[in-house]
């Protein structure tokens, strides 16, 4: 009898294995949902509307983790749907949007084969970023990324088209702006610059009141004029990487001389 009970619960196990959580891949399929749109909306000229929803699939990204750790509800077919997700709003989307924007006006200089291959580099390479995070989970360090996160360059070039088109300025005055950006933070995912993650920082945890009023302050500056905060503040935080991998570079080297 006791044998058969066991039986029964191995066999219900494994059917609850086959299955998966709703709803962390539903936030998923959300964000994914977002990248597609901007895609869509790019090749209907609609750029706002697609800079703005590849920020809203990094929202939702940044939702489905927590919200699976919260609930208990992770599993590994999630981490692997997060990462397709990722591909999509953070690859894709983003190479066809600055693509569709600017890059491809780079046929009316005679240059014609930089721009999709300026946009392929982007994709490629974070593919590539996924790819080696997914490999390098187990041993990396927590409070750093290795490379620029795929979800902050996607940043970087959705707030230059929606700050771009919230100046009135169209992507082929900014082709060359943007071909730079889009090829920098192609490489840049690949690199092997250090940025901050931010992962240490407890939400459970109390802290001081002022935290609170930090907090407020931001949603204050970023409501000002969002797509020109977004842009700035994406930015900022990818050539910050680049100083503070130059400046621990550069007290290393000191050590050295001074050791020697």
């Amino acid at each position: 009898m006791q044998d058969t009970e066991n039986m029964q619960q191995e066999a219900q196990q494994q059917r609850s294995r086959r299955g998966i959580y709703l709803l962390p891949n539903m936030i998923t399929t959300a964000a994914m949902f977002s990248g597609f749109y901007a895609i869509v909306a790019a090749m209907d000229g609609r750029f706002e509307g697609a800079a703005v929803a590849i920020f809203i699939a990094m929202i939702l990204d940044g939702l489905d983790g927590r919200v699976a750790r919260l609930t208990n509800t992770q599993s590994d077919f999630g981490v692997q749907y997060d990462s397709l997700s990722d591909m999509v709003c953070f690859g894709l989307a983003p190479a066809l949007v600055v693509y569709e924007w600017s890059l491809k006006s780079m046929t009316s200089v005679g240059w014609a084969k930089l721009g999709w291959l300026a946009a392929f580099v982007y994709a490629a390479s974070a593919a590539l970023r996924l790819a080696r995070f997914n490999a390098q989970v187990a041993t990396a360090e927590k409070g750093y990324f290795r490379g620029l996160p795929s979800p902050s360059a996607a940043g970087v070039l959705a707030g230059l088209v929606w700050a771009a088109t919230d100046f009135g300025l169209t992507g082929e005055s900014l082709v060359y702006v943007a071909f730079v950006l889009t090829i920098s933070m192609g490489l840049l995912m690949v690199s092997n610059i250090r940025y901050h993650s931010f992962k240490e920082i407890n939400f459970k945890n109390r802290v001081p009141f002022v935290a609170i009023l930090v907090v407020v302050l931001v949603y204050v500056f970023a409501s000002i004029d969002p797509p020109k905060v977004l842009f700035a503040g994406f930015l900022i935080y990818a050539i910050f990487g680049i100083v503070y991998t130059l400046v621990g570079i550069r007290n290393r080297r000191r050590t050295r001389k001074r050791s020697e």
